[in-house]
């Protein structure tokens, strides 16, 4: 009668075991299509039972081979049925203690392959979210589990990994070509973007090798992975904040330049004189816009300028927006990449509508034509004001 009691719960334990673990689907976006992996929940349920029966009678083995031999020398007397069926009444205990073990270890593995899924399809659809999902991805904690719970997932799991490589490999590219447009603007990447630093701490040796141990699991290595995807994603993320401010935005809508930068015959004069800036014809009252974010210095009738706006971009780089018919900012006012702040005129010394327009690094003009026609700095820039508006910035 008893061992058909521990029978029955023994059949009701797998029974719920079983219930608990359903088929997971995962979708896995590669940039070009979407692919599907399943799990079946036969598989993990089998996987975990396997494991917590294992578990229950390797320890359930070990203690009546101890009871068997303490009982031959003589120190026991030999285990009565009752004491058997409490032995074993003890070990159904601690295989539903393994049971709920096992069953949370699942549903936390699956919560770190859900929110690296996340993540990865944000990053490789460009979603303005990307860098907050793949933060929540690494500090997702990782989950000490038997490598039978965790195996069924490592067909996601080894698949994630080559994904989050793929989108580093992106994320460094557009790095490369916003820091190749910088500097054919004779601008250093390390000026404009983020510093950072901090003091040297060596890791000791045995962290080292734990860090770089051979033959990692599939989560390992998936995790590995993303923590490489997150650093490079921060280093894109940082040049393209800077790139808001260097003025690749066009100050008008419609570009065309009536005189170019350098040297040229004075229209008044006639003679040689250095032209600091570009001029860009239209109707009076055209509307003008930052082409930076930056901060207002000055906003003024300023000489042969006319009502000058003058925006300083941090870096030592600074515009210069001349001969308007009105100014619409203010000193010491913020302003965004894109905002209107004045209207085309012809105030100063000017022989029609037009805008003088100056780019200015440490205080020197520089060809503003270049800056202009920078497009990766430009798209770069516009990815970062997307994901700044996106995450809750101020819009312009």
């Amino acid at each position: 009668m008893p061992n058909t009691s521990v029978s029955n719960t023994n059949t009701a334990i797998v029974s719920r075991f079983r219930d608990f673990f359903r088929t997971r689907d995962f979708l896995l976006h590669d940039g070009r299509r979407l692919r599907r992996l399943s799990i079946p929940g036969r598989a993990q349920a089998l996987a975990a039972g396997f494991a917590a029966i294992t578990v229950a009678f390797s320890g359930y083995g070990m203690g009546h081979a101890a009871l068997g031999t303490a009982a031959a020398a003589g120190l026991v007397d030999g285990p009565s049925a009752e004491t058997r069926v409490a032995a074993m009444q003890q070990q159904v205990k601690a295989m539903r203690a393994d049971v709920v073990r096992l069953r949370a270890d699942a549903r936390a593995h699956a919560a770190r392959i859900d929110r690296r899924q996340q993540a990865l399809a944000a990053v490789l659809t460009g979603s303005d979210n990307a860098d907050q999902l793949v933060l929540a991805a690494l500090a997702q904690p990782s989950v000490d589990a038997a490598p039978i719970v965790t195996r069924p997932f490592d067909r996601v799991a080894r698949r994630q990994a080559t994904m989050a490589a793929q989108a580093k490999a992106m994320a460094d590219a557009r790095y490369a070509d916003t820091a190749r447009s910088m500097k054919r603007l004779g601008l250093n990447p390390r000026r404009v973007a983020p510093a950072m630093g901090g003091p040297y701490e060596p890791v000791d040796a045995a962290t080292a090798a734990a860090a770089t141990a051979n033959a990692p699991t599939a989560d390992a290595a998936a995790d590995a992975q993303f923590r490489a995807l997150f650093l490079s994603w921060k280093k894109l993320d940082g040049i393209e904040q800077a790139a808001i401010s260097i003025p690749s935005f066009q100050p008008v809508a419609h570009m065309a330049f009536t005189s170019n930068f350098g040297v040229r015959s004075d229209p008044f004069r006639g003679t040689a004189a250095m032209h600091a800036g570009v001029d860009i014809p239209g109707p009076i009252g055209t509307p003008v816009y930052a082409t930076a974010d930056g901060i207002v210095a000055r906003a003024e009738r300023a000489g042969g300028y006319g009502n000058l706006i003058e925006v300083n971009h941090g870096k030592g780089i600074a515009t210069r927006y001349g001969h308007l018919s009105k100014i619409l900012v203010s000193d010491h006012v913020r302003v965004k990449r894109g905002q209107l702040i004045g209207l085309m005129g012809s105030t100063g010394r000017s022989t029609g509508s037009h805008l003088h327009y100056e780019v200015r690094i440490d205080g020197s003009a520089v060809n503003p034509a270049p800056y202009l026609q920078a497009g990766e700095l430009a798209m770069a820039a516009d990815r970062a004001q997307r994901q700044r508006l996106g995450m809750g910035g101020p819009a312009n």
